[in-house]
């Protein structure tokens, strides 16, 4: 893939859940992934040992992801191409 095919990681949050900017930027690799915004990060009641990032709802151009990470949650928003599916296959090859 040539570079400027890549998408756009925006940094607007100085905090991030543990190992999500890594992922984020692998993300942004895959053909259809226009730009990923990491967005407001919260408290669970939940514990998740390991870092999760998993489609939650469509949104205007793409779909919202929650990251979870711990008790650290924080929103993901990916403007994309992609189907749902196809998102979810994305997601699932970067966490592996």
């Amino acid at each position: 893939m040539a570079p400027e095919d890549k998408g756009r990681l925006v940094w607007n949050h100085s905090t991030h859940v543990d190992g999500l900017i890594p992922i984020l930027e692998k993300l942004i690799t895959f053909t259809g992934i226009r730009t990923v915004t990491p967005g407001v990060i919260s408290r669970s009641k939940g514990h998740c040992p390991q870092l999760k990032l998993r489609v939650s709802v469509p949104i205007r151009g793409g779909y919202k992801a929650i990251a979870r990470q711990g008790k650290t949650v924080q929103e993901v928003f990916i403007v994309t191409d992609l189907s749902q599916k196809e998102l979810e296959s994305a997601i699932k090859q970067v966490l592996s």
